[in-house]
């Protein structure tokens, strides 16, 4: 759902800008935030970004900062891309790097 020559991303920031890192946590708060965290203030799921994520699987997380969550994450991992589900199960959000832009995805999933 947020990979392969179908996807078709929300929205594209050029990471070349030099704040394309700042768009992106703007943009990904603007965009993903509101379906991802929904009414339950926050709380959503998570596939660890990096190596080894999919193997650990959903962690439930609450982010009290959402703001910068992609920077955040591109601080400690590198890249700033991560994939999350809401709470429901209802949406998916994904941050990837693509050649030479950020994406970020929302999907329903109902």
């Amino acid at each position: 759902m947020v990979a392969g020559i179908d996807v078709e991303p929300t929205l594209t920031i050029d990471a070349a800008t030099p704040d394309a890192l700042k768009q992106l946590d703007r943009q990904w708060h603007e965009k993903a935030w509101p379906v991802l965290a929904g009414p339950r203030a926050g709380t959503f799921l998570i596939l660890p970004p990096g190596g080894g994520g999919a193997a650990v699987g959903w962690v439930p997380v609450r982010d009290i900062a959402p703001l910068d969550l992609p920077s955040r994450i591109a601080a400690v991992t590198g890249t700033p891309e991560f994939v999350a589900l809401s709470a429901d199960g209802a949406y998916l959000c994904a941050v990837t790097e693509e050649e030479y832009a950020y994406w970020i995805i929302v999907r329903s999933l109902g």
